[in-house]
């Protein structure tokens, strides 16, 4: 039986006192900034003059904004932490309202400020870049100055800025359908047999040695979306329509410059992506053949896709055993590292371990400037478990790290967050296969991996691939249907998985299930990180460069990401990090073919 929140040992809990000690010491906080119900800004951020004023004016400003959003960032880290213990407690429900409803008034507030700054005389922007005043915002007013063309008047800033909450009623709305409104019913198993069928377990199902339950899972799963696939090809479009209207508000040529440019990411890093992934598609496909010889199923179809090759071996840790072998794994990155996170996992409180009744399921890292790291797990003992607390744990040493920075250069942007979480997977990947020495514990390891690089760099490829073509539709005013939809993801599936694999009919609305193409060209930073992790620890090895490493996680947001990957011999702007990445899942696949020929 699952526990309540309030019997979980708190060795078992994070630590939430270094913010504050209890929620009514976060009202007290939040009532100092919205002592009445309404918000009070310092009188700063109504001057729409004092940028006006000179350099000195101009740092005033900027360092009373950055002040306020830390106090809003420390409010909000604590009690949305909170909300996740227990998603059922009314009173954190409330706060959390209350924290968004603020921060959402906030960026209303000062909406201005950027395209007053931009409004500046070019030769009085460059001498307020080049003064020694506002040397702590150098960078940030450079990259500003970039956006300078796609920057709007501030009255028109203010309108997009409070446009953003009607535009979230897509992807809302989907959440909502897809975590809580859609019903999956039972499932029989090859023994006839139910079992109860819900997105936890649908990832477990389809995993199963049991052929008849992961068949039946599959096309049961599927059935739902298929039955709203029109409600859902709306939401979709919606969410697309969003993404052209903000892009040509800005007066970007596409959507994907629009989501590319703020971060000085060239369009030709997405459009790499997919031609290195698509040159090396028969790689994936002498794969695909070894995993049909393996299950000797014939014909594979998409729901044979996930079942491990192994059946017999099953590699299972305790909490804390996984926390010391994940210790023992980042040894490569140096000694101020391994202490930093060991420190952090048997002393700072940094991880949630277990499921408790009423907490929010999967596994993140959070933090802000004014906590450590915050890692929520549900932690149940499986390999899976173990490399799932190894990513967050990438995740909240690079948050920790980029504390290095000042505020207003800490938060690394998104391009990177997936570079330093990989790059842990894969220390311990390398280390486990060190760990374990039987033939059948290292096929099923490296499965494991070559699983993870499919997943990663193929699958999200492929959902890239979608994203840039369902948008360039939009794009272009062409319609966006089901039937558009389904023909577009159907071709992609066959491109990808090849001729010899079944492409099930119940698979073609799969499409509609995917939240990530809500979030406006993320996918594509799955596969690009994955690429840099594999990179950067081939460099760890072979160079022996762990402080240009250790330098890139302490940067932050201080340099632009492509700039940041390159300091430690990464270049994402030639296709050499992709090929290099799947030249290592074909490595993989050949040691594992090896290694099963030689089993007996």
């Amino acid at each position: 039986m699952t526990v309540k929140r309030k019997d979980v040992l708190v060795e078992d809990q994070w630590d939430l006192n270094s913010l504050y000690l209890s929620i009514n010491d976060w009202k007290g906080e939040f009532e100092k900034l919205c002592p009445t119900g309404k918000p009070k800004w310092p009188e700063i951020l109504s001057d729409h003059d004092i940028i006006k004023k000179g350099p000195e004016a101009l740092k005033t400003l900027l360092d009373t904004f950055f002040t306020i959003d830390r106090q809003l960032s420390k409010l909000y880290t604590y009690v949305a932490r909170k909300q996740d213990e227990d998603l059922s407690n009314e009173e954190n429900k409330q706060a959390l309202s209350l924290i968004f409803s603020l921060l959402q008034q906030f960026h209303e507030k000062i909406s201005w400020i950027e395209p007053e700054i931009l409004a500046l005389d070019e030769a009085v922007f460059n001498e307020y870049l080049n003064s020694k005043i506002l040397a702590p915002y150098h960078f940030f007013l450079e990259k500003l100055h970039k956006l300078k063309a796609h920057t709007l008047s501030a009255d028109k800033e203010m309108l997009l800025a409070m446009t953003s909450k009607a535009f979230q009623a897509a992807p809302k709305a989907f959440e909502a359908l897809n975590n809580a409104d859609f019903k999956f019913g039972k499932v029989k198993d090859g023994k006839n047999e139910d079992h109860e069928l819900t997105h936890a377990s649908y990832n477990k199902i389809i995993r199963s040695h049991d052929r008849t339950l992961r068949k039946n899972a599959f096309k049961a799963f599927h059935q739902v979306f298929k039955e709203h696939e029109n409600g859902l090809a709306e939401l979709l479009k919606g969410a697309i329509e969003h993404h052209v209207f903000v892009a040509r508000a800005r007066k970007y040529p596409t959507s994907l410059e629009a989501a590319l440019y703020p971060n000085n990411i060239p369009t030709s890093v997405y459009h790499s992506l997919i031609e290195a992934v698509n040159e090396k598609l028969p790689v994936l496909h002498k794969y695909l053949d070894l995993r049909k010889k393996i299950l000797n199923v014939g014909p594979l179809h998409l729901y044979d896709m996930y079942v491990p090759l192994t059946s017999d071996v099953h590699i299972e840790m305790s909490y804390k055993e996984a926390e010391d072998v994940i210790i023992e794994a980042v040894a490569p990155l140096g000694e101020e590292y391994q202490s930093i996170l060991k420190k952090g996992f048997k002393e700072e409180g940094w991880v949630d371990r277990y499921e408790n009744e009423g907490k929010r399921s999967g596994a993140y890292s959070s933090g802000c400037y004014d906590s450590h790291p915050y890692i929520l797990m549900n932690f149940k003992g499986t390999l899976r478990d173990v490399f799932t607390l190894a990513h967050e744990a990438g995740h909240s040493m690079h948050t920790h790290l980029s504390k290095s920075q000042p505020y207003q250069y800490h938060s690394y942007p998104i391009f990177l967050a997936e570079v330093a979480s990989t790059l842990n997977e894969e220390l311990l990947m390398r280390h486990l296969l060190k760990k374990f020495t039987k033939k059948e514990e290292k096929i099923y390891l490296i499965n494991e991996k070559i699983e993870d690089i499919r997943a990663t760099l193929f699958r999200q490829t492929m959902f890239a691939e979608f994203e840039l073509l369902i948008h360039e539709k939009a794009d272009k005013n062409e319609p966006l249907t089901p039937g558009i939809f389904k023909e577009i993801f159907h071709n992609l599936n066959r491109k990808y998985f090849g001729e010899d694999v079944i492409i099930d009919e119940e698979a073609l609305p799969e499409w509609s299930r995917i939240p990530h193409f809500y979030y406006n060209f993320y996918v594509y930073q799955y596969a690009t990180g994955i690429s840099a992790a594999l990179a950067i620890a081939k460099n760890i090895f072979e160079k022996g460069n762990q402080k240009e490493v250790l330098n890139f996680l302490k940067s932050g947001g201080s340099l632009y990401p492509i700039d940041a990957l390159a300091k430690v011999g990464v270049d994402l702007r030639t296709k050499t990090p992709i090929i290099s990445a799947l030249d290592t899942f074909e490595t993989l696949v050949d040691q594992m073919e090896s290694l099963i020929q030689s089993k007996n």
